[in-house]
């Protein structure tokens, strides 16, 4: 991939909006994605699967009025375009009005955006790969203790992402995802357990080696071993970071402009509230260079800014796009992402500030409750905040993480887990959400 595609794309979504504006179309907007990726597998040592795919994507989006209609295609040729934009046009003039829709104003438009270092051209084939999961896998099969392989695998993506309205918005930019994971069992029959390790980076040189993550995948596997029910009883919660992200999915679902402006979520009241300690931020930075979820613009086209969603404990702004925002009658924030044509709102890099504490400290001020290394179910309730999900991890007694623990639930409110919790200072940036050890007091943890 290089500028001659994004060059390209850009040709191919003037000419979509070119045709809409025949049609009759008021305004109209274009996303195109241009894509392939290559991924490999290995099994008890064999290659399992090797699987690859290439292809664009082009999605419409028309405004006849404030009535709208998105159509898709992955057939990019003139007289595919041609029928394509006429239908989404007669689409459209049949569509009820929403007074919120429409394309963002001129002035709101991005002019200008960073480099932000997201696009490594490298290449690994099919057999390069494979030999990485391999390597993978027998690093985390040759740890004592584990008995069997969920198998290994290796990806890598490249894809050119292209946005352009009749607005006058027209960008584009590129961007690459590197991957190794490893998944391992421990035990036999009844007795078996199983965990996986995973790295994922925009650029090859910053995933993790393949050896350390099949040992990560082989040693979690093994020290799950021989489970135990724990008793029932009200104590601290402590979040191993793969689970404490989770914690700020639920945040993010709860403020995201949809669920508010629908009144779909218990913290729709709550602006300028503290909804964490005082001292917790939680921050959005799409600009993050190299970052999972990093985008120069937004779905929409507006200039991507880091905000703090949550200052000092208090709640400061919604995910918007232009739609919720008009709803809620506030400032759009950039933050719409697209899938599928329909701008929605969503944050970019999201993360929980680090703690001043160490995992061992906050763990060592717990007398008892649990550390959580997974967590199952969808008992969370965006609306209520109601929080229960089945669970698995460590007991912690006396400060000390103990024995393993399995076929339990955690349960709580998310409003008082949010403004107990207490984060450590293992904060490190791997995934598109992100946050550090985080410990909760007064959860109950519901065993035998």
């Amino acid at each position: 991939m290089n500028a001659s595609v994004s060059k390209e794309l850009l040709a191919i979504a003037e000419a979509a909006l070119d045709r809409a504006r025949r049609f009759g179309a008021d305004a109209a907007d274009v996303d195109v994605v241009d894509g392939r990726s290559v991924s490999a597998t290995s099994r008890l040592g064999k290659m399992e699967d090797v699987s690859r795919a290439e292809g664009r994507d082009l999605s419409l989006r028309v405004f006849v009025g404030q009535s709208s209609a998105v159509v898709s295609t992955n057939d990019l040729s003139a007289p595919t375009l041609e029928s394509l934009a006429e239908r989404a046009v007669a689409m459209a003039r049949l569509a009820p009005a929403d007074e919120h829709a429409g394309l963002a104003e001129a002035a709101l438009l991005a002019t200008w955006w960073p480099d932000l270092d997201l696009f490594d051209p490298a290449s690994p084939d099919a057999d390069t790969l494979f030999a990485t999961a391999l390597e993978t896998e027998e690093a985390g099969r040759g740890v004592k203790g584990v008995t069997n392989s969920l198998g290994a695998s290796a990806g890598a993506s490249h894809r050119t992402a292209v946005l352009a309205t009749s607005a006058g918005f027209s960008g584009s930019f590129q961007g690459s995802r590197f991957s190794v994971s490893a998944g391992m069992i421990s035990g036999s029959g009844t007795e078996m357990e199983n965990d996986y390790a995973y790295s994922s980076a925009r650029h090859l040189a910053d995933v993790d080696a393949a050896e350390a993550i099949g040992l990560e995948a082989g040693s979690r596997a093994v020290k799950r071993q021989a489970p135990k029910k724990p008793a029932t009883f009200s104590g601290t919660v402590v979040f191993e970071p793969r689970t404490a992200r989770m914690l700020l999915g639920h945040l993010a679902g709860a403020i995201n402009g949809r669920s508010v402006s629908r009144g779909a979520s218990f913290l729709k009241s709550k602006m300028g509230e503290e909804v964490f300690a005082r001292g917790v931020s939680v921050i959005d930075d799409p600009l993050r260079p190299r970052g999972a979820g990093s985008r120069p613009f937004d779905g929409e086209g507006l200039t991507s800014r880091q905000i703090a969603l949550v200052a000092d404990g208090r709640l400061q702004s919604w995910i918007l796009d232009l739609a919720s925002a008009r709803q809620l009658k506030l400032p759009p924030t950039g933050q719409a992402s697209r899938g599928g044509g329909t701008p929605g709102p969503s944050a970019a890099n999201l993360y929980l500030e680090a703690g001043a504490t160490s995992r061992a400290e906050l763990i060592g001020t717990v007398k008892n409750g649990v550390f959580i290394t997974d967590v199952i179910g969808m008992g969370v309730n965006i609306v209520s905040g109601d929080y229960s999900r089945g669970a698995s991890g460590f007991l912690i007694e006396n400060g000390e993480v103990t024995h393993p623990i399995s076929g339990f639930t955690i349960a709580g409110h998310l409003a008082e887990m949010f403004a107990r919790a207490v984060a450590a200072d293992d904060l490190a940036f791997k995934y598109a959400t992100n946050a550090p050890t985080m410990a909760i007091e007064g959860m109950t943890i519901a065993g035998t």
